[in-house]
C-alpha cells in the first residue's frame, strides 16, 4: 500500500505540474493573481495623491514633469499588458510611454505602489495619482519622492536632449498649450558663419547671463535676456537661433502669433513655458506693421499686449528664459518696442561681403584660396551682394565642382550688382543700409570697408547730376552718420 500511495502522489503531481504548465500559457494565471491582490487590497487602508500637469496659474508643474520621466524609466511599464511605443533621436532608440488611464505598480523600500495616468475630460488637463498604503506612507512617502527626483534628474541628464515646443490654438488643445518634438537643428556656434569676434561676445553674453541670478534679484529685475536679430532673409538668423539654444542647452518655444487668440492667451503661453528656456517670436516686424490701436477690439494679440509680454508685470513669471525676436527690418519700429529691457542685445544680419563669402567657401567648399577669389572680391567692391543662404545654395548645387561653384557665384553677383546699379535701387538705398551698418557691435558678415561703398555712391551721383544730385549727400551722408550713431548707441 505504500509503494501504491506514494505511486499516486508522484502522478498527481506531476499532473499538477502539467496543468500549471498549461495554465501559465494563459491568461488564467494573471486572472487569479489580479484578484488575490484585490482581495488583500480591501483588507488595507489606501490614500490617494494627485500630482497635476499645471498648478492653479496654468504653470507647469515641474514634479509631473519628473514623475514622468520616472515611471516611463520602471521596467512594469515595458512589462504591462499595453503602453506606447516613440522612437527616440537615434534610429535604433525605443521609448516606453504611459497610455491614458494606464495604471503602473512600483515597489520602494518593500512599499507596494500604484501609479494611474489620468485625463480630466472638462479642461484635458493631465495627472498622475499615487496610491499608497497608509501604513506605508508614514514610512517611505517622503524617501520615495526624493528616489523620484534623483532618478529623473539622472535621466535627464544622461539624455540631454533639446526639445522644439510649438504653441497650439487655444480651441485645438485645451489647456495644454505646447507640443513638443526633438529639436533636432544641426546648427551651432562652430558651423554658422559669423564674424568671429561677434560669437565669442554673444557666447560671452550667453554664459554671463547663465551666472547671473543673484546678481538679477539684487538689482530687482527679472532674471531674463532678450535679443534682437535683424537683418534681410536668408542672412542666417534662423540658424543662429539654433546655435544659441544648443550652446545654452534650452528648450525651444517657438510663438505663432497667428495661433494667439488674445492677449490672455498669449500670457497663458508664456505662463507655461518652463525655465531654461529660449522663447522665439519670428516675423516681429510683420506682426508689428499690421497692428493698430483699434485692432485689439477685432481680436489677436494687441501692440500693448506684446509689450507686457516682452517686459511688463507678467514677465516676471517667467525667469531664467531668454527672448529671440527676429526682424528683417527695423528702421520703421516704433522706439517703444526697441528700447533698453524689452530688447537688450541688438545683432545685426546684412547681406554677405567677401570676408563672409571666404568662409562659406571654406565651410561649403573646402576652400581657403582659389583663383577667382580676386574676381569675387572685385566684383563685392562695386557694391554687389547676396544672402548667405543664396550663396550657399550655389555651393551646395555645384559643391562636386569648386571652380563651377565659384562662378555660379560671380554671375548670381554680376546679375545682382546691375539691379543695385539701377536708378531705382540706388533711391531704395536710403532704408537698405545693411552695409553701412557694420560700425554696430553685432552686425555679422558686413565687415567691407564703407568708405569703398561711399566713393562709388559719389562718383555715380556726379555722373547722374540733375535732380538727383540734391538727394545723392542725403544718402550717403544719412548712412554714415546713422550707422556711427548706431554703433555708439549700441556701444552704450
Amino acid at each position: 500500500m505504500g509503494l501504491a500511495t506514494l505511486v499516486i502522489y508522484l502522478f498527481m503531481f506531476m499532473a499538477l505540474l502539467l496543468v500549471l504548465r498549461f495554465l501559465s500559457k494563459t491568461s488564467l494565471v494573471l486572472i487569479l493573481v489580479r484578484t488575490w491582490q484585490s482581495f488583500m487590497d480591501r483588507f488595507h487602508v489606501y490614500q490617494l495623491y494627485k500630482v497635476p500637469q499645471y498648478n492653479d496659474h496654468f504653470q507647469e508643474n515641474q514634479l509631473y514633469r519628473q514623475v514622468s520621466t520616472y515611471l516611463n524609466s520602471l521596467p512594469s511599464v515595458e512589462d504591462s499588458d499595453s503602453t506606447n511605443l516613440f522612437s527616440g533621436s537615434k534610429s535604433n532608440d525605443i521609448f516606453f510611454h504611459l497610455d491614458a488611464s494606464q495604471s503602473v505598480r512600483d515597489t520602494f523600500l518593500s512599499a507596494r505602489v500604484c501609479w494611474t495616468n489620468q485625463r480630466s475630460e472638462p479642461d484635458g488637463i493631465r495627472s498622475f495619482v499615487l496610491r499608497i498604503k497608509r501604513s506605508d506612507k508614514k514610512r517611505v512617502f517622503r524617501q520615495y519622492f526624493q528616489h523620484i527626483l534623483s532618478v529623473s534628474d539622472e535621466i535627464e541628464q544622461r539624455k540631454k536632449e533639446i526639445k522644439l515646443h510649438l504653441n497650439l490654438s487655444r480651441s485645438m488643445s485645451g489647456a495644454e498649450r505646447w507640443r513638443s518634438i526633438p529639436f533636432n537643428h544641426p546648427a551651432n556656434f562652430e558651423t554658422v558663419v559669423v564674424d568671429a569676434d561677434l560669437k565669442t561676445k554673444i557666447k560671452s553674453d550667453l554664459e554671463l547671463f547663465i551666472k547671473s541670478k543673484q546678481y538679477y534679484h539684487r538689482l530687482g529685475r527679472v532674471w531674463k535676456r532678450s535679443y534682437l536679430l535683424y537683418g534681410p532673409s536668408g542672412t542666417g538668423k534662423t540658424s543662429f537661433v539654433a546655435a544659441m539654444a544648443r550652446f545654452l542647452g534650452y528648450d525651444v518655444y517657438d510663438i505663432d502669433i497667428t495661433r494667439v487668440s488674445d492677449d490672455s492667451d498669449l500670457k497663458t503661453l508664456l505662463l507655461q513655458t518652463t525655465p531654461k528656456s529660449m522663447i522665439v517670436v519670428e516675423g516681429l516686424d510683420r506682426f508689428l506693421a499690421g497692428k493698430s490701436a483699434a485692432s485689439a477690439a477685432d481680436g489677436g494679440v494687441s501692440l500693448s499686449g506684446l509689450l507686457n509680454f516682452m517686459d511688463g508685470i507678467i514677465s516676471c513669471c517667467g525667469e531664467e528664459r531668454v527672448l529671440v525676436f527676429t526682424m528683417n527690418g527695423k528702421d520703421q519700429m516704433d522706439p517703444t518696442v526697441m528700447r533698453p529691457g524689452r530688447i537688450d542685445v541688438h545683432i545685426h544680419f546684412p547681406l554677405c561681403d567677401f570676408s563672409a563669402f571666404k568662409g562659406l567657401a571654406s565651410s561649403y567648399l573646402g576652400l581657403k584660396e582659389h583663383k577667382l577669389f580676386p574676381q569675387v572680391e572685385e566684383i563685392f567692391q562695386t557694391g554687389a551682394s547676396l544672402s548667405p543662404a543664396e550663396i550657399g545654395e550655389l555651393m551646395i548645387s555645384n559643391r562636386t565642382s569648386p571652380s563651377r561653384a565659384l562662378k555660379s557665384v560671380i554671375s548670381a553677383l554680376q546679375s545682382s550688382g546691375s539691379k543695385t546699379m539701377a536708378p531705382q535701387g540706388l533711391s531704395s538705398s536710403g532704408s537698405g543700409r545693411s552695409g553701412d551698418e557694420s560700425g554696430e557691435p553685432g552686425s555679422v558678415f558686413c565687415r567691407e570697408s564703407i568708405h569703398t561703398v561711399r566713393e562709388f555712391r559719389k562718383l555715380y551721383g556726379l555722373l547722374r547730376l540733375g535732380s538727383r544730385r540734391k538727394e545723392e549727400p542725403i544718402v550717403d551722408l544719412g548712412s554714415a552718420d546713422n550707422s556711427n550713431k548706431e554703433g555708439s548707441r549700441h556701444e552704450g
